[in-house]
């Protein structure tokens, strides 16, 4: 096996057992939601800053797109595919782990939107942490989390690929680390 392969293998079960656990952890929370509480019905745990309220969402985040439910479906498999393959193939763990959590986020509620569906991709997903202006689940926590840390680590410049490693080798900073 070359160093490429076993990169790629270690990448690819790192990926899938961070998404395992984050799926795993999503899914629990949403089955617990659906029945401890029932529909409308809000408990207040912070408050003005947290509340249990279940919520069927057939949109996107803060319900837009609610008439276009199995486009969100369609664009929530093309991104669970694309986060798969590039969790697998960057030269970076940070990389890696940040797109298992993002494409657990849009798996997480994928799973829903075809679980509890009204016809083919037309699923509502199960939200039910309240923050007042908005009602989301764990999935939504690890997409808005996985969007932060992508934008840290595009600032930070850390490497995605290994054309990244040779661009940073290539600069005058790189030569004097040397």
């Amino acid at each position: 096996m070359t160093n490429q392969q076993g990169r790629l293998r270690t990448r690819a079960a790192v990926f899938a057992c961070v998404a395992a656990v984050a799926l795993i952890v999503d899914q629990l929370t949403k089955a617990w939601a659906m029945a401890a509480l029932s529909a409308g019905q809000t408990i207040r745990i912070i408050p003005g800053l947290l509340s249990l309220t279940l919520v069927r969402n057939p949109g996107a985040s803060l319900g837009m797109g609610s008439g276009a439910t199995w486009v969100i479906s369609l664009l929530a498999v093309v991104a669970c595919v694309a986060l798969a393959v590039f969790g697998v193939r960057t030269v970076s763990m940070k990389w890696t782990v940040t797109l298992s959590f993002a494409f657990a986020g849009a798996f997480g509620n994928l799973i829903d939107r075809v679980m509890y569906a009204d016809g083919f991709l037309n699923g509502k997903v199960v939200d039910f942490l309240n923050y007042g202006w908005s009602v989301g689940n764990v999935a939504d926590i690890y997409l808005v989390v996985a969007g932060v840390v992508l934008v840290l680590l595009i600032l930070k410049g850390e490497p995605f690929s290994s054309k990244d490693l040779e661009t940073s080798s290539d600069t005058p900073e790189a030569d004097a680390q040397q």
